[in-house]
């Protein structure tokens, strides 16, 4: 078989990815044979190493963060975090790596477009996304910003510390309280509660002006230290109840001066 008749047969599979494994079986060849062939392609540049045992079929450059579930596969993923919220401009430092929400082990992957860091999920939680154009699984931003909370409490802490936080219009305080009830441990569900309220309090909650229309406000920082107390069982209604109050705060003032003044 000639290199272009094997080039055909990937292309016809309509596959932005292929394994090598995959390739050899269509192909009928051996391991061998079909890494030598792989390797003549990608010479001429009719297909990328992505990384071992798996090529980027065409000339056609993909969005990269498209690429994410192909480096879990056959387990499903979504690319969240701070990727996601950077995507939904919620925040403006560009993540260096992307970041992957997977029921994938957790893991660092290296790939020729960049490095993606995948975080293992369980299956109750696995779900808050939607598929973009392109074939990238986004996750929603309120998604997004429970995953941080959810991961924060992680060995590694790579999500404790985000970069000055914006709340986009329309942003569902509801729906995050929803995905806090869904977690079984309740010691995980108090840490993930109390780690959205400080988030929350840090960003720029919405507010309604005198035109009833939607801005942002900023929170100052005697709000985040009510918000950052210490570890305690508590309810998932904390998140609600904790916007909810927030909201009712003048500029600049936080609900326990709120309560000093009245």
């Amino acid at each position: 078989m000639t290199s272009a008749d094997a080039y055909a047969r990937m292309l016809a599979t309509g596959m932005p990815t292929l394994t090598t494994s995959e390739v050899a079986a269509l192909l009928r060849t051996s391991p061998t044979a079909t890494t030598m062939m792989l390797t003549r392609l990608a010479r001429a540049g009719l297909v990328n190493k992505l990384r071992a045992g798996l090529w980027i079929v065409g000339r056609t450059q993909l969005n990269r963060y498209a690429l994410a579930e192909p480096l879990t596969a056959p387990l499903p993923s979504y690319v969240s975090l701070q990727t996601a919220l950077y995507l939904h401009g919620m925040i403006e430092q560009v993540p260096s790596v992307v970041y992957v929400v997977s029921l994938a082990r957790t893991q660092r992957i290296q790939t020729t477009v960049g490095v993606y860091s995948i975080h293992h999920l369980d299956p109750d939680l696995f779900d808050g996304f939607e598929t973009r154009p392109g074939g990238m699984k986004l996750a929603t931003p309120e998604k997004a910003l429970f995953d941080i909370a959810y991961f924060s409490g992680g060995r590694s802490r790579l999500f404790v510390h985000l970069p000055e936080l914006e709340m986009p219009r329309g942003f569902g305080r509801t729906e995050l309280a929803q995905w806090v009830a869904r977690i079984d441990s309740p010691r995980r569900r108090a840490m993930v509660t109390t780690r959205l309220e400080r988030l929350l309090a840090q960003a720029a909650p919405l507010v309604r002006n005198k035109s009833a229309t939607l801005r942002p406000r900023r929170v100052r920082g005697a709000a985040l230290a009510q918000a950052d107390r210490k570890f305690g069982l508590v309810s998932e209604a904390r998140v609600v109840d904790a916007v909810a109050e927030l909201s009712r705060c003048g500029p600049g003032r936080s609900p326990s001066a709120r309560r000093r003044h009245r």
